[in-house]
């Protein structure tokens, strides 16, 4: 990584390609581009990818980039969660599986559970090695410089000072409180969410599972994800009650996951304080517009998306492949300079629009049948009838679990940013 300043004597540095936001989406955009030979800055405000990350998600489809751009093999030494099922714990005390990505035609059949900061250091990592690749960490984003009709870069602090970045092409990938999407005002959609989320963990001696663990009871719910020694919990309540479950208190949360979860009710006890319980406030929104003459949005910069499902990530890193797809002859050819770049920007809005609106779709309806009467106390599980016909006819569960893996247009790595192991 560098954090050097953006220009030795204070005048704006060049490049052909900024990119705001070292998260999945912007680091894999500066990689293929890297590789496709656009010169490609990357700003990360902080110093390192050393923070909550929550879900932590590596789908099949982004496990087959990595394999394609010859880094699948570094990615495996990763210590690593591997889940291939969705489940719910059925009537009879048997679990339910409603997702079954391990029947899915691929070349990985499950999902990577992965401290984020070890995929990012992987990506920063081979991204470096092209001549064309900057990243500059503790830098900031504070606006976009704008001239001719279009956007010409971004503005950023970091402790060296102020300064300027010009690019032909600026994209935000600084997620859902971007600070690019602000600037340049583009149209949202908002869809309302009536609850959010507060992470945890539990520690446990081992492994527990290898299976989703969604959990609604008594007006609250929980996802437990396993993990080698301990298990991460998403735990839901409604929006705007941060307060309360705080005033309520540990020994409260630790009764409530010992009542989701009694799995882990001998354990719950490693749960050391509400400071190390973490608060997601919850959005669901899509921009109208991603584009604008030298400005795009991508991933939650573009659409915010809910934690239901987990897709989030996949969906942003599918945005990216798409992008570097589709931009990487434009830029090298110099028309994204142009006042005109925006007509060739609505490309990736066109093409990437439709699984936006299928899995916030998906999101929505997860939301007002399950989520939501949930909270309100309904008891939620698979009918008698769906559980028989899930255990006589399995291949069903690989419905569910294309959407959740794969999802709606899934991408493929461009053959110029192909490598060999």
């Amino acid at each position: 990584m560098s954090n050097a300043a953006a220009s030795m004597d204070g005048a704006p540095r060049r490049t052909t390609v900024v990119i705001v936001g070292g998260g999945p989406a912007g680091l894999v955009l500066g990689l293929l581009l890297a590789r496709a030979g656009v010169a490609v800055t990357v700003l990360e405000k902080h110093a390192d990818f050393l923070r909550d990350f929550r879900g932590d998600t590596v789908h099949p489809t982004t496990l087959a980039l990595l394999d394609d751009l010859g880094l699948f093999d570094r990615f495996d030494r990763i210590p690593q969660s591997l889940i291939g099922r969705v489940a719910f714990p059925g009537q009879d005390g048997e679990d339910v599986v409603l997702a079954d990505i391990t029947r899915l035609p691929l070349r990985h059949r499950y999902i990577a559970m992965v401290p984020q900061w070890d995929l990012l250091d992987l990506l920063a990592e081979a991204a470096a090695a092209e001549p064309g690749f900057t990243l500059l960490t503790e830098h900031e984003a504070t606006g976009v410089v704008r001239g001719g009709g279009r956007v010409n870069g971004v503005e950023y602090s970091s402790p060296g000072g102020t300064g300027r970045i010009l690019a032909d092409l600026t994209v935000a990938c600084d997620g859902r409180w971007s600070t690019v999407r602000r600037a340049v005002g583009f149209p949202t959609q908002e869809f309302p969410i009536g609850f959010d989320v507060w992470w945890y963990r539990v520690d446990t001696p081992g492994r527990l599972g290898e299976s989703l663990l969604p959990r609604m009871k008594g007006g609250h719910g929980a996802i437990a994800i396993p993990r080698e020694g301990y298990v991460q919990i998403a735990a839901i309540g409604k929006k705007g009650t941060d307060a309360e479950v705080r005033a309520r208190g540990i020994e409260a949360l630790r009764s409530q996951t010992a009542e989701l979860l009694p799995e882990l009710k001998d354990y719950v006890g490693s749960i050391a304080s509400m400071d190390d319980v973490k608060h997601l406030d919850v959005r669901l929104d899509r921009l109208r517009r991603w584009h604008a003459n030298g400005v795009l949005c991508i991933g939650d910069a573009a659409h915010a998306m809910s934690p239901v499902g987990g897709v989030g990530i996949n969906l942003a890193v599918q945005d990216a492949v798409a992008t570097a797809r589709l931009l990487a002859t434009p830029l090298r050819n110099g028309l994204l300079a142009g006042p005109r770049s925006g007509r060739i920007l609505a490309r990736v809005q066109r093409r990437r629009m439709f699984p936006t609106i299928v899995i916030q779709g998906m999101q929505r309806l997860l939301h007002a049948r399950v989520v939501m009467p949930a909270l309100d106390g309904a008891t939620i599980r698979p009918s008698a009838r769906l559980v028989a016909l899930l255990r006589r006819v399995p291949i069903l569960t690989a419905i569910p679990a294309l959407l959740i893996g794969v999802g709606p247009r899934p991408e493929r790595a461009p053959g110029w940013a192909r490598r060999r192991p």
